[in-house]
């Protein structure tokens, strides 16, 4: 077995999803990582493409793209404060042997840790949070509380909208898209097909 064998074993999704479940209780935070895991494996695949990766190597970047996104959040719970979140969860990771770039995306997903997002998944991770958050918000007012009901066109709106959903960092949205250099309405499409795709998973 090959070192980028044993770690893609040892740090699989569904090792991830196992820790992310140990540290956090809440449904909706649990709902939240998988959210972003939608949104983040939708830009892990066009990566993909674009590199023009099949077998092991394309494995490897997906489930590195998916394991950042269920991990970013995962010591929230326990530490909520911009003292700790997410230092002492990026602190048990290298512990626990996660890869440096997975750490690098998590503790860059949050502006105030000082880590510059340099790489695309550095930028794919905090492009997809806010958003993912927000995009359930909108399918949560609709009558069937489907994300299948759910526009872009409404989704830009009640951006505008700051009585909205006001836990959502509108600048981080704007400014996600425009680090990964993608327009707002195309990033919004992206993150939305993704998600009306899972739907069923996300509870939405």
């Amino acid at each position: 077995m090959t070192d980028n064998t044993t770690s893609l074993t040892a740090h699989s999704r569904a090792a991830a999803w196992q820790l992310l479940t140990e540290w956090t209780a809440g449904e909706s935070l649990r709902k939240h990582a998988l959210g972003v895991e939608t949104c983040v494996l939708a830009y892990a695949h066009q990566e993909a493409d674009r590199l023009a990766l099949t077998g092991q190597p394309r494995a490897e970047l997906l489930n590195l793209y998916a394991t950042t996104a269920l991990l970013h959040d995962f010591d929230y719970e326990r530490h909520p404060s911009l003292e700790e979140h997410p230092f002492v969860g990026v602190g048990e990771l290298e512990r626990l042997g996660w890869p440096l770039a997975l750490r690098t995306a998590i503790l860059g997903h949050a502006g105030y840790s000082g880590t510059p997002r340099v790489t695309h998944l550095d930028k794919t991770l905090f492009a997809c949070d806010e958003l993912s958050g927000f995009l359930t918000a909108c399918a949560r007012v609709k009558p069937s509380k489907s994300i299948a009901e759910v526009e872009v066109a409404s989704v830009r709106r009640k951006l505008k909208d700051k009585a909205f959903a006001r836990g959502v960092n509108r600048e981080d949205v704007i400014q996600g898209a425009a680090e990964m250099g993608i327009e707002l309405d195309a990033h919004i499409a992206i993150c939305l097909a993704a998600m009306q795709a899972r739907a069923a998973e996300l509870g939405l």
